[in-house]
């Protein structure tokens, strides 16, 4: 391959869409405190359980085909999957519209499931959720590998998906107030109404469109080493990399995390805001809200994804650091944070955690495909599947708040994922290091 040949424009173009990933991978999650009241009203035994469903479908779609996205690829190319995991997006917003407009005209169709009323408007909303997790499940099983091992100048595999991400981080960052200033017009969460969001969709959808034709337009170039030949059988199994597994393993528990924090804690916020005066960052000391609304709950959410973007702003600037060990640095740490957080069941320090959690992406990514060449696009959508962990501690953590009566305790969800994640980078990511020096061998 010859380096000349690529510009930056490629580069840029995935990580706008990186964006756009992010974007809309949050203003799903933060939908889930205004549609618990919307949709969830007559919903008393698992309230919270139905209200982690919309993640929980959302990363179903990880799931279930993240594999899709890398058959595409060693198919059809890099740009062509793009597009159709675009146009899939668009159908997933149009769902999110129809619920509402469902709730809006059809509002007496409903299922009783254990004595919880349940309008058939949010199973709508439940498969909208399901194909934005299939589009952003395909969107990175491209992004990651093509911008890990894009031939950007001066630039080493982890910077470059930490400068992508930031911008990732960004989206996610200014998401959850778009959905509580710009869907829901800042109004007091008691009186959403899930036909509020029917011409945000709507126009969202619009936007997708324009971003698909757009890019349909501009250039994206394959790179051949990172595919494999759909007509060639590949020599070892994906799973025989035990870096790559162990890989695997921990992107399931980092997503976990990750997502547990940024789509939770509103729901946490809320449940603090009804017992009494919110925890400021000192202790006790009152901070008084007018009323209860999405204000405060969306401030911590935009604080944890605000972490993400500024420590993969930080990460893109370091050249000499390796990924293990900001892996292991960030590990411990946030161990430690989120101890002190569930001790003193103190939010804010819980939302720090999101500067820690600002590299682990880019880190077991590129500890886990290294020396995978061929294999990369293969692994690339195994790897997305990983990212279900996001559905199951999500729903995981909503039962035991059930059962619990509380979120509190069941914060220690992350430190069991952060542990996992510290066993990895000191002991699963070796065999990573091994491949390096064989492929120096081979190359002398």
């Amino acid at each position: 391959m010859r380096k000349q040949k690529f510009g930056i424009a490629p580069f840029l173009l995935l990580t706008f869409i990186y964006f756009i990933v992010g974007f809309m991978t949050t203003v799903n999650g933060q939908c889930q405190g205004p549609l618990k009241v919307a949709f969830l009203a007559d919903a008393d035994n698992l309230r919270n359980t139905f209200t982690t469903l919309i993640s929980f479908f959302f990363f179903l779609g990880y799931l279930l085909n993240s594999p899709l996205g890398g058959k595409w690829i060693d198919n059809l190319g890099f740009k062509t999957t793009v597009l159709r995991a675009l146009w899939i997006m668009t159908v997933g917003v149009i769902m999110y519209a129809l619920s509402s407009w469902m709730s809006i005209n059809y509002s007496h169709l409903t299922l009783t499931i254990l004595k919880d009323i349940i309008p058939y408007g949010f199973f709508v909303f439940l498969f909208g959720s399901f194909l934005m997790g299939t589009s952003a499940a395909i969107l990175q099983v491209v992004v990651n590998p093509y911008i890990s091992a894009y031939p950007l100048k001066g630039t080493q595999p982890v910077q470059r998906v930490n400068i992508s991400f930031s911008f990732n981080s960004f989206a996610t960052t200014i998401a959850p107030f778009f959905v509580t200033v710009v869907m829901f017009a800042g109004i007091p969460i008691e009186l959403v109404t899930a036909g509020q969001v029917l011409v945000s969709f709507l126009v969202i959808a619009a936007c997708v469109v324009l971003i698909t034709l757009i890019t349909s337009r501009l250039p994206l170039p394959n790179l051949e080493e990172i595919r494999s030949n759909p007509d060639k059988k590949l020599e070892k199994s994906i799973w025989s990399f035990r870096h790559f597994k162990l890989g695997v393993i921990a992107i399931f528990f980092y997503v976990g995390a990750e997502v547990a924090i940024g789509v939770n804690v509103n729901l946490h916020a809320m449940e603090i805001e009804k017992a009494g005066p919110f925890l400021s960052f000192f202790g006790n000391q009152n901070l008084i809200i007018g009323g209860l609304d999405l204000g405060m709950p969306a401030l911590l959410a935009t604080l944890y994804w605000g972490g993400l973007m500024v420590g993969r702003v930080i990460s893109g600037t370091l050249k000499k650091i390796s990924p293990r060990t900001q892996l292991v640095a960030t590990t411990v740490v946030a161990t430690i944070l989120t101890s002190i957080a569930i001790i003193y069941n103190n939010l804010w320090v819980l939302v720090s955690v999101g500067l820690c959690h600002s590299v682990m992406w880019g880190c077991i990514f590129t500890l886990s495909t290294k020396g995978l060449k061929e294999y990369t696009s293969k692994a690339s959508g195994i790897f997305m599947m990983g990212v279900f962990g996001g559905a199951v501690f999500s729903v995981l953590q909503g039962a035991m708040s059930d059962i619990f009566g509380s979120w509190r305790w069941t914060w220690f969800i992350v430190i069991i994922s952060e542990l996992v994640m510290l066993h990895y980078a000191l002991y699963g990511s070796h065999e990573a290091f091994e491949i390096k020096e064989l492929t120096i061998e081979d190359k002398s």
